[in-house]
């Protein structure tokens, strides 16, 4: 006689369906990067400049949270609703010459939620 394993787990919201995507696209992004470009996340349809991206998050079950810095070193945040996702990935030039270029892309697929507090906050 066969025995079958059912899974308990919840199906996934839009937020973490959207972020987990997000994740891909980052660290696609990211390996096509030289050493002297970080990943940054430019605003459309915005003259706010761009995110460097720090660290992505969601709050189920639909919202998705971007924070970073903006061109000044501000921390800077962007919450925005999953129908209105629209990502422009750039790359811009890293600050600092001998610091080497940030890549977000491992910490995003580690289970690393970002924030200082590691909650997805700024």
């Amino acid at each position: 006689m066969t025995k079958t394993a059912t899974k308990t787990e919840k199906a996934k919201s839009p937020a973490e369906w959207a972020h987990d995507r997000l994740v891909l696209y980052i660290r696609n992004f990211e390996q096509q990067l030289d050493a002297a470009q970080e990943i940054a996340m430019g605003f459309a349809g915005d003259e706010a400049g761009v995110l460097r991206i720090e660290g992505i998050g969601y709050f189920d079950p639909d919202i998705i949270t971007f924070y970073g810095r903006d061109d000044a070193g501000a921390k800077t945040q962007l919450i925005q609703h999953v129908s209105q996702l629209s990502v422009t990935l750039r790359a811009v030039q890293k600050g600092g010459d001998e610091d080497p270029p940030r890549r977000i892309g491992f910490h995003l697929t580690s289970g690393w939620m970002g924030g200082d507090s590691g909650d997805a906050s700024v």
